[in-house]
């Protein structure tokens, strides 16, 4: 099962992070350079045998700064947490912890996407967002794409639609993905990330 989540067992002490000075679109096109080496590259690319020989790079669509908005996190205070089962790509269940309701502006109109974390979580330092659009099934995968965020201390993201990603089973059936809720699915087409081969 690949969630493309990481979530730490604690906290790490250490210098932070270097801070990358590139302007912003210079810095999407170097993560997408890197996935690509990734998929071609590496031992663990999800990329079946016959499909990695002829791959040169994933299919994006242009980067759209206004598919880059400020979200704002209401998480749920419940005690125990709140879980529910996501359908996957087989038709299985897999369970996870609703963490809250990311809420945002896009296009002048507001929407919210949940964000979930691994059910057997003890810290939640990533928040994992799958959500289906309007795209799906012409442009983008028909299950929907993925968003992962770092989580903060204030509740306030940056909800970047240009990084959104297809889960593994678009490239290998032998990953089980799990897909949007109904309440992830947005109506309205977003055009921004990963997208599907033009035909």
């Amino acid at each position: 099962m690949t969630l493309l989540l990481a979530i730490a067992g604690a906290c790490t002490s250490g210098p932070p992070p270097p801070v990358d000075d590139r302007p912003y679109e210079a810095q999407v096109l170097a993560a997408r350079g890197e996935k690509d080496r990734y998929f071609k590259t590496h031992d663990d690319s999800p990329l079946l045998p016959a499909d990695r020989a002829s791959f040169t790079s994933l299919p994006y669509y242009p980067i759209d700064l206004a598919c880059k908005v400020p979200a704002a996190l209401t998480e749920e205070r419940t005690d125990p947490p709140v879980f529910i089962q996501l359908q996957t790509s087989t038709g299985e269940l897999e369970r996870m912890r609703r963490v809250g309701a990311l809420g945002f502006t896009l296009g002048g109109a507001s929407y919210k996407l949940t964000a979930f974390a691994p059910a057997d979580a003890t810290v939640i330092d990533r928040l994992f967002v799958p959500f289906g659009d309007l795209t799906n099934v012409d442009e983008t995968y028909r299950g929907g794409r993925y968003l992962d965020l770092q989580r903060t201390p204030t509740g306030l993201y940056d909800l970047d639609f240009n990084q959104a990603y297809h889960p593994y089973c678009v490239f290998n059936p032998n990953y089980v993905c799990p897909l949007p809720p109904r309440e992830n699915r947005l109506r309205v087409a977003i055009r921004a990330g990963e997208r599907l081969a033009m035909q």
